[in-house]
């Protein structure tokens, strides 16, 4: 009797320790994530959520047609609507305004500069059809005329490189003293009048405000 009693015994402690290793065996490994219960959505997918339903492809020709017709037609409006807004961009720098023009050209010292290049006439003004001048004198034949064209050429180029010294002077000067607090660096100041003065005045970009003789 005692034998059985321990041999029952034995088989029930053997039994919990079953138990307790089918428990340890069924626990989860340390560093495991569980499944998220559902499978990662393709790319496209969520791409496609993002921008909404697509539209059902056409059943027809004659929808397939019109619907590209449509298409055509929102691309022309878009096309006329950034030219206009270019040609809106363009008028409003041409005509001064500051929101619209470059860096180079906003402030009121620049519009300034502009004013006094627009007020004076210069020989500045006549440097691209030198250029074109002696660009055609190259192309003559005639030796005579290729001397006379560099010779003229020449004598322009010195007087244009006075007149710019001189301009770009006067300009600094009028600027020091129209804007005292202003910190006026002559060397930026004297370039961006020279280059104003070399443009031909229907060219130039803003439009001047002034004609030539008046006083600024």
């Amino acid at each position: 009797m005692r034998f059985l009693r321990r041999n029952s015994a034995d088989k029930s402690e053997a039994t919990e320790v079953g138990d307790d290793a089918v428990t340890v065996g069924d626990a989860a490994p340390r560093g495991h994530t569980p499944g998220k219960g559902k499978p990662t959505p393709k790319r496209r997918e969520a791409e496609g959520r993002k921008r909404g339903p697509v539209a059902p492809p056409p059943k027809t020709t004659r929808e397939a047609l019109k619907r590209a017709r449509g298409n055509k037609e929102d691309r022309k409006a878009l096309s006329a609507q950034r030219r206009e807004q270019r040609a809106e961009q363009r008028r409003r720098m041409a005509d001064g305004d500051d929101r619209y023009l470059m860096p180079r050209d906003r402030g009121p010292v620049k519009a300034y500069v502009r004013d006094l290049v627009d007020s004076k006439r210069n020989l500045l003004g006549l440097f691209m059809p030198l250029a074109i001048l002696v660009f055609v004198s190259l192309l003559s034949t005639s030796l005579k005329v290729q001397q006379y064209a560099t010779l003229v050429c020449l004598v322009m180029l010195v007087a244009m490189v006075v007149e710019a010294v001189l301009n770009g002077r006067r300009v600094v000067r009028r600027v020091r003293e129209k804007f005292p607090k202003e910190t006026v660096g002559g060397a930026g100041i004297g370039w961006y009048a020279f280059v104003r003065a070399t443009q031909l005045r229907k060219l130039r970009v803003p439009k001047p405000r002034v004609t030539p003789g008046t006083a600024v």
